[in-house]
């Protein structure tokens, strides 16, 4: 997951570290990752790992979440930011998900 700062509020950055700030900090390491499936139910918890700088002044916080296989569609949700589907072949190769401007 990415949270871009085109203007410079939204993260706070410490070291080679970061996570959210003000209307986004809620975005941070230990921040909760839900996986549904294209009914609602839930299939996978996760959490975000520590985010480190990214070119651009993006912060990128990676996570990983065991599936089942199979489903005709993924819903990833980090914290209350709301849900996004993604195909199988999507999952398999990580979603691309971010946050900012």
């Amino acid at each position: 997951m990415t949270l871009s700062d085109e203007g410079g509020s939204l993260i706070r950055f410490s070291g080679t570290s970061c996570e959210g700030s003000g209307g986004f900090s809620d975005i941070h390491t230990g921040a909760q990752v839900t996986v549904t499936d294209q009914s609602g139910k839930t299939v996978g918890i996760s959490e975000l790992q520590q985010g480190s700088y990214a070119a651009g002044n993006n912060c990128a916080f990676p996570f990983q979440v065991k599936v089942p296989s199979g489903l005709k569609f993924y819903g990833v949700a980090v914290t209350h930011r709301g849900t996004v589907q993604y195909s199988e072949t999507q999952m398999r190769s990580g979603p691309a998900l971010s946050l900012g401007d």
